[in-house]
C-alpha cells in the first residue's frame, strides 16, 4: 500500500481512506500513545544503566536529567536530529554483531577461565522455563510469556513507512527499505535470542534479582552478566555504555515520532487545533510538551522498583503496538478487496506482499489475539494486581471509545469496496516518479554506506 502511495503517516490515514473515517482517527491515537508512553519507558531504562555503575545521584535526578535534555534536543537541536539518529543507529548494529561475535568466541573457550561452555545450559538448568506452575504447563507459560515478550519488539517496518511521504523517489526505495528492515530485524533479534540463552541460564542469581527485586544486575544485560560470570574486564563498561546510548536515543526518537503523529492529527482536525502552533524552526513545541508531560510517568519508578514500572510500560506498549498491526492488517484486506472490485491488478504495483491475502488474516488473527493475551497473568490464582491489568487492556478499552465516539459525532461511514478511492494522491506519484533524477553520492563514503545499507 506504501508503495503504491507513499504518502506521510501512511497507515493511519490509509485506515480512513479504505476502511472508516472513524477508523482512522482511533488508529492515529493509538499509535501517538504508543510512542509517547515508549519514552518514559526509555527514561526509567536509562536510569537503570546509569545505576550499573553507581547509586550517589538519586533516581529522580536521573529522569528529570534526560527529560530536560529531550527537551532541549528537540526543542532547540532538532536540525540535528537525522544526523545524530544515523550515528546511534549504526552504532546499534555494531553492538549488536559485536555482541554475537563475542558470544561465538566465549562459548567455544576464547574467555579468561577457559570455559568451553557451548549449548551447557540448554541441558543444566534446560531450555524451556517453567513460570507460575510446573511441569508441560508451567513451560509452555514460560514460553508464552516470551512470545508476549516478543510481541513488544516487532516494531520496525511501521516506522519504515513514516518516512515515506519524505523520502527520495519512494516507489524504488521503500520496496528495499521493507526487505532490508525485514530480514536485518529477523537475523538480529533471532540470533540476539539465540545469544542470550547460550550465555546465561534462566535461573542465573544475578538476573534473577534483578528481575524480582530491581537490583543494580537489571542494568546488566545478560551479556554483561555472562561478562562478568567469564571474569572477562572492562567489555562490560563499554557494552552498558552502549546500551545507555542506545536507549537515550530511542527515546530521544520517541518524543520526535510522537510529536510529530500527534502534529498531524492536529492538521488533519482530529486534535486542537492549538497544537498546530510551531516555533519559527517549524518545531510543534506544544506537541513536543505534552509528549514530555507524559514522560512525567516515568517517576512513578520512585515508589516502585523499576523491573515492575518497565513492566507497566511494557504491558500498555504491547497492546497498542498490536491493535496497531492489528489496524494495517485488516485496512490491506479491505484494499485487496477494492482492488479486486475496481480491477486494479496487483501485478502492475510496485511492490507485491507475497502469500496475500492469507498472509493478512494470519496476521490479523495472530495479533488481534495476542492482544488480549498480553495481561493474562492477572488472571491466574493469587496474581491479580490493579496497575497491570489497567496498564495491560487500558488501549483495549480506550480504541473503541475513540472509534464510536468520533463515529457518532461526525456521523462517518464504513466504505464499501467499491467506494475505497485508490486513485487520490496518485497522479501526483506517478508524476513525480516519472521525472525523479536520482542525485549523484557527494563522496567515496557516501557511495558505500548507499550500497551498505539499501
Amino acid at each position: 500500500m506504501v508503495s503504491y502511495l507513499p504518502i506521510s503517516s501512511p497507515f493511519i490515514r490509509f485506515a480512513g481512506r479504505y476502511v472508516d473515517d472513524a477508523f482512522g482517527v482511533a488508529a492515529g491515537w493509538n499509535f501517538f500513545i504508543f510512542e509517547a508512553m515508549l519514552v518514559p519507558f526509555e527514561i526509567v531504562a536509562c536510569n537503570v544503566i546509569i545505576h550499573f555503575w553507581s547509586d550517589v545521584v538519586p533516581a529522580g535526578g536521573i529522569i528529570a536529567i534526560v527529560i530536560v535534555l529531550y527537551a532541549v534536543i528537540n526543542m532547540l537541536a532538532v536540525k540535528w536530529y537525522g544526523e545524530t539518529e544515523f550515528w546511534a543507529a549504526l552504532g546499534k548494529v555494531l553492538l549488536i554483531i559485536g555482541l554475537i561475535i563475542f558470544t561465538f568466541i566465549a562459548m567455544l573457550g576464547g574467555n579468561p577461565i577457559k570455559d568451553r561452555y557451548g549449548f551447557r545450559y540448554w541441558k543444566t538448568p534446560g531450555s524451556f522455563a517453567e513460570l507460575y506452575y510446573t511441569g508441560d504447563l508451567g513451560r509452555f507459560l514460560g514460553f508464552l510469556q516470551c512470545l508476549i515478550q516478543a510481541s513488544f519488539t516487532i516494531a520496525g517496518p511501521d516506522y519504515v513507512s513514516m518516512a515515506a511521504g519524505e523520502a527520495e523517489n519512494p516507489r524504488q526505495v521503500m520496496p528495499r527499505a521493507y526487505n532490508a528492515v525485514f530480514y536485518r530485524l529477523t537475523a538480529f533479534f533471532v540470533l540476539g535470542s539465540l545469544c542470550v540463552g547460550i550465555n546465561v541460564p534462566y535461573d542465573d542469581p544475578e538476573l534473577t534479582a534483578a528481575f524480582k527485586s530491581s537490583k543494580p544486575g537489571a542494568a546488566a544485560s545478560p551479556y554483561v552478566v555472562a561478562m562478568n560470570r567469564l571474569k572477562i574486564g572492562g567489555l562490560p563498561h563499554i557494552v552498558n555504555a552502549m546500551v545507555l546510548a542506545s536507549a537515550f536515543s530511542a527515546g530521544n526518537s520517541y518524543v520526535y515520532c510522537a510529536s510529530r503523529s500527534l502534529f498531524g492529527l492536529a492538521l488533519e482536525g482530529k486534535a486542537p487545533r492549538f497544537l498546530t502552533r510551531c516555533t519559527k524552526d517549524g518545531v510543534p513545541i506544544y506537541c513536543v510538551g505534552i509528549v514530555l508531560l507524559i514522560a512525567l510517568l516515568s517517576f512513578l519508578q520512585l515508589s516502585e522498583n523499576s523491573a515492575v514500572v518497565l513492566n507497566w510500560f511494557v504491558s500498555l506498549v504491547t497492546a497498542s503496538q498490536l491493535i496497531n498491526f492489528s489496524v494495517m492488517c485488516f485496512t490491506f484486506l479491505r484494499f485487496y478487496k477494492a482492488c479486486q472490485i475496481q480491477g486494479l491488478d496487483r501485478n502492475s504495483l510496485p511492490y507485491k506482499g507475497f502469500l496475500q491475502p492469507y498472509a493478512a488474516y494470519y496476521g490479523l488473527v495472530g495479533t488481534f489475539v495476542m492482544t488480549f493475551v498480553g495481561g493474562y497473568t492477572v488472571f491466574l490464582k493469587g496474581q491479580w494486581d490493579i496497575p497491570t491489568f489497567l496498564f495491560s487492556y487500558m488501549m483495549i478499552f480506550v480504541f473503541p471509545v475513540l472509534f464510536l465516539g468520533w463515529k457518532f459525532i461526525k456521523k462517518t461511514k464504513f466504505k464499501r469496496a467499491h467506494e475505497i478511492d485508490l486513485l487520490q494522491d496518485l497522479e501526483e506519484i506517478e508524476e513525480y516518479t516519472r521525472t525523479f533524477v536520482p542525485a549523484p553520492d557527494k563522496n567515496w563514503a557516501d557511495k558505500w554506506f548507499n550500497k551498505i545499507f539499501s
